[in-house]
């Protein structure tokens, strides 16, 4: 499955335009390599999703075509959600 149509369908990003431009803009990772939109995406790789401040880790366990939205967090599991925190406001 094309990895923008995994990041809508899984819901961790709402639209399939905005992650193509997130991954067009190299700020995803598929099993440590840089991806791009149409990069395949299989069960049990490794996502690393740079969105602003926040870094999110997560593996896939399943790809489904459609889903519904409480069956969507079964597609994959959350490693890591990391922020950077911004210091220049003290």
């Amino acid at each position: 499955m094309r990895l923008d149509k995994f990041l809508k369908v899984s819901r961790i990003i709402k639209r399939r335009t905005v992650a193509k431009e997130i991954a067009d803009k190299g700020r995803i990772l598929v099993n440590d390599r840089q991806a791009k939109s149409s990069t395949d995406v299989r069960a049990n790789d490794t996502l690393v999703i740079k969105f602003g401040n926040k870094t999110l880790t997560v593996q896939v366990l399943q790809l489904l075509d459609t889903t519904k939205k409480q069956d969507a967090e079964n597609m994959y599991k959350i490693i890591s959600e990391d922020y950077e925190q911004d210091f220049s406001e003290r």
